[in-house]
């Protein structure tokens, strides 16, 4: 390969332009492309997401690669967001094996080991749900649905129905492609959509929302009148054509994070006509999914009230205690040691993280002002220590600042408020892009740092 074409495939790289590149080497005839070529090809299928064309690509070079931690790498990457993570883990650790400083590979087989155990408890209780479950029970037998139901004149506005007719049921069963459990129907026909008095459900593992459950908002009903019904303007086809949500079955609860996750019927190992399984589905986490229920009744006579997990008081003083006294990891303080033209960096810093605090009640950076003048934050201070820096090296940077940064720090992120802030700036010419290197303007870090400091002393005055 020409040091041109090199360059070239270098640069789309930085700039996100996988296709550019996909399109580029397609036109080298397949009997000159080398091993270098075809591991750039399956590199480019993995960052448009088409892993399995990739693994195509590296399924070809295989004898090759046998000795190349980056080919057992990029090979792992695409099983692992195949959720293939037992054969993940086997191609991260082979590339340890041949490059023990290999931290991408370290991180990847960490979370790849974690997530196969979780697929291996999920099957686990897959099982014992279906061996407990009474073929000859009644749905919803002896629950008492009167007091199911929370009142209210927002759940009347947004959720509530009139209960479905027969002619609907099976009109909105053809329109969805599967069809609807009997104890979802027996719900909805005693009333048809609304919220829960109970709002939360036990896990055995942590997802975006919390360490040991999740949270709904509400239960579509049967129908297309109100948004949230299953075919309303926001129902279940919306959420994956729109939102990207797996074509799996039917999304059933929106939770709290307005979008970001939900919890969906799943009809992969039961067909159409079959009891789905109850599955939360985390956009945040690359769609990831977590079993709930073995099914929609377990699903519903599951759901405990938000009380057993309220430790909201106790996380907003050790958050308070982490942001005002927490030592910076490593990184924030070497770039914090760099800067020379902002007094008192690090108490402002601490002040304003204090302050999202207070009003969120935890240490998390969102969409909101204050989460963006951090994200804004972070990026001065690391492109002043590391001026060359590109888009993707920013963003695999990024989590080792705050997010991941140990006493001050807030013990996780959700990527797509980075990516979609950094966009943003880019596109409002905040931030400038030039051969694929990132940079504020003057008059915009300027702007960051008065607002900083302002921010900070008005929380002091």
């Amino acid at each position: 390969m020409n040091q041109e074409l090199i360059t070239l495939i270098k640069q789309w790289h930085e700039n996100n332009e996988h296709q550019q590149i996909v399109d580029m080497l397609l036109k080298v005839p397949p009997a000159d492309r080398d091993y270098d070529i075809i591991s750039l090809l399956g590199r480019a299928y993995n960052n448009l997401g088409l892993y399995e064309k990739a693994l195509e690509q590296f399924a070809i070079i295989a004898e090759q690669g046998k000795q190349d931690p980056v080919w057992y790498f990029r090979t792992g990457y695409a099983y692992y967001y195949m959720k293939r993570y037992e054969e993940a883990a086997g191609m991260f650790s082979t590339a340890i094996e041949l490059d023990p400083d290999d931290d991408r590979s370290a991180h990847f087989l960490e979370s790849s080991l974690r997530r196969w155990q979780e697929q291996q408890k999920a099957e686990a209780r897959r099982k014992l749900g279906k061996e407990r479950k009474d073929p000859g029970a009644l749905p919803l037998e002896g629950m008492d649905l009167d007091s199911f139901w929370e009142d209210s004149a927002y759940a009347r506005e947004q959720y509530i129905s009139d209960p479905p007719t027969d002619e609907l049921i099976a009109s909105v069963e053809e329109e969805l492609g599967y069809k609807l459990p009997a104890s979802y129907i027996t719900l909805m026909k005693h009333q048809n959509g609304g919220i829960p008095r109970n709002t939360c459900f036990p896990t055995d593992e942590a997802t975006s929302w919390a360490e040991d459950h999740i949270a709904i908002t509400g239960i579509s009903g049967i129908g297309r009148d109100k948004s949230s019904s299953l075919c309303g303007d926001l129902g279940s086809r919306f959420m994956m054509e729109e939102w990207g949500y797996p074509d799996i079955g039917i999304v059933i609860c929106d939770c709290p994070s307005a979008g970001h996750d939900v919890v969906m019927l799943d009809y992969r190992y039961c067909g159409r006509d079959g009891e789905p399984e109850v599955i939360h589905v985390d956009q945040e986490d690359d769609y990831e999914i977590t079993f709930l229920a073995p099914d929609f009744e377990t699903f519903i006579r599951g759901l405990v009230n938000e009380e057993h997990f309220d430790t909201s008081e106790e996380d907003l003083e050790n958050d308070l205690r982490k942001v005002t006294e927490g030592t910076f990891s490593p990184l924030l303080a070497e770039l914090c040691g760099k800067i020379s033209e902002a007094d008192g960096l690090e108490s402002n810093i601490r002040s304003v993280c204090a302050r999202i605090v207070r009003e969120k009640g935890c240490f998390s950076f969102h969409a909101d002002e204050l989460s963006h003048l951090m994200y804004d934050v972070q990026f001065w201070l690391y492109t002043n220590a590391y001026p060359a820096t590109n888009r993707q090296q920013y963003l695999d940077a990024y989590n080792k600042m705050i997010a991941f940064g140990g006493e001050f720090g807030q013990g996780g992120y959700a990527p797509g408020f980075v990516s979609d802030w950094l966009d943003a700036r880019i596109r409002d010419g905040l931030i400038i892009q030039e051969k694929g290197v990132l940079h504020f303007t003057d008059d915009a870090r300027n702007a960051v740092i008065a607002k900083l400091s302002a921010e900070a002393e008005a929380l002091q005055a």
